[in-house]
């Protein structure tokens, strides 16, 4: 087995665990009803994210699929009106 030529110093130790360390979790407010909630995610509270419903009564919401544009209509060709 191995063993060290020197022993390691306090300094030396401690300077190694400087990143040794706990990090605090990102936690923001919710805008709609105040919960501690982690960032970029849906409030499990309310069920907001970004100002919109995400969640409903435990159901994910879907939106309403945008309106296309309308195309004009096909004028009737004069053989067909006949």
């Amino acid at each position: 087995m191995a063993v060290p030529q020197r022993r390691i110093s306090k300094t030396r130790k401690r300077m190694r665990r400087t990143h040794f360390k706990l990090q605090a979790a990102g936690l923001v407010t919710c805008p709609k009803c105040g919960a501690m909630i982690k960032s970029h995610h849906v409030c499990p509270k309310c069920g907001y994210y970004d100002g919109k419903v995400v969640v409903l009564n435990g159901k994910v919401v879907k939106e309403a699929p945008k309106a296309e544009a309308k195309k004009p209509a096909k004028k009737a060709s004069k053989k067909a009106a006949k």
